[in-house]
């Protein structure tokens, strides 16, 4: 904090506002979490004095009420510990999240959609708004994949703890024998690069396609080009957007999307560990999978990397997967 306010008083700081802006916004996120550890701190201070007072004075009211205060801290504490692990240069940011269905058919794309409503459902609980961009429906059921927005502080930093393939074993009900059928599906996350961080893209460099959107979205989507598909020549990258009936709104989302993952690209190339999981993503099947949903013949989820394991699967289908990132974070750190 020294450091940045010291460059804040030089002059000229202003005369390059995208600079000045990132290192406020890097100051507004250090300046809360020193006023969350300086009032944790005091309120465990006024806690002990609580307590020690309360022994001396076998005052059986205040000692309950210590006790009470201190699992309040113990809470407290240990969600300021997970937001110390976030201090990735881009954790704080919001993140593009992909899924995509893999081996396993009709069972894929319906386990693909389960997971969708699974994150959508987490970022719900979190407050987090979510804005879906791509959404390709599956032949029979469920989807091949999808492309959404999760904005909110440090959305990126914890669901970049969710990108690996995920297994699900269950009855098919795509099966008419009834058969126990295992499916994949992976996630992969990028953070939203806000304005004040530059990704220099040529529009030389741009192919910009137009065509109509598929699917359901009304007659105005179906009838007029305008869905956009854009691909960086360069570096083969590709995305499109088909989700607003606007194609102006549909290319703004799909250059959004095209400079985060340009970035994240680029910082791949720095970050071995990322760049390896980032390549291992294309193999969406058997062995490469970062958590298991069992559903038959028992009903257990379990994460591979932190062995956690979790009773209550149709919780964790239902959005509460805080257990599993938080176990992921704390094992990093360590």
């Amino acid at each position: 904090m020294q450091e940045i306010e010291i460059q804040i008083a030089k002059d000229g700081f202003w005369d390059d506002p995208e600079t000045a802006a990132a290192i406020l916004k890097k100051r507004t996120v250090l300046t809360g979490r020193i006023d969350a550890y300086n009032e944790l701190f005091s309120d465990v201070e006024e806690t002990e004095l609580l307590l020690s007072m309360a022994i001396e004075e076998q005052d059986e009211q205040a000692l309950q009420e210590a006790q009470d205060q201190a699992g309040i801290l113990e809470k407290r504490t240990h969600t300021f510990s997970i937001d110390m692990t976030l201090d990735g240069e881009t954790d704080s940011n919001s993140a593009i999240v992909s899924i995509n269905a893999g081996a396993g058919g009709t069972d894929a794309q319906d386990w693909a959609e389960m997971m969708f409503r699974m994150y959508l459902r987490w970022a719900e609980q979190r407050s987090y708004k979510t804005e879906i961009i791509e959404l390709q429906p599956g032949d029979e059921a469920g989807i091949k994949g999808a492309t959404f927005n999760v904005k909110g502080p440090y959305a990126f930093g914890y669901l970049k703890t969710e990108i690996g393939v995920h297994r699900l074993v269950r009855i098919s009900p795509f099966n008419a024998s009834g058969k126990r059928q295992t499916s994949f599906a992976s996630i992969f996350v990028y953070p939203e690069i806000e304005k004040e961080i530059v990704v220099d893209i040529d529009e030389k460099d741009l192919r910009i396609d137009t065509y109509r959107a598929s699917g359901a979205g009304g007659q105005h989507v179906n009838k007029t080009s305008s869905a956009v598909r854009i691909t960086h020549i360069p570096t083969g990258i590709a995305v499109q957007c088909q989700q607003e009936k606007s194609q102006h709104r549909n290319k703004d989302l799909a250059m959004k999307v095209l400079r985060s993952r340009l970035y994240q690209r680029e910082k791949d190339k720095q970050d071995e560990e990322l760049q390896q999981l980032h390549d291992n993503k294309e193999n969406i099947a058997w062995g490469n999978q970062i958590r298991s949903y069992v559903l038959h013949p028992y009903q257990m989820v379990k994460d591979h990397r932190t062995n956690l394991e979790v009773g209550n699967v149709n919780s964790v289908l239902d959005g509460c997967l805080d257990s599993f990132i938080e176990g992921v974070l704390l094992a990093g750190k360590k």
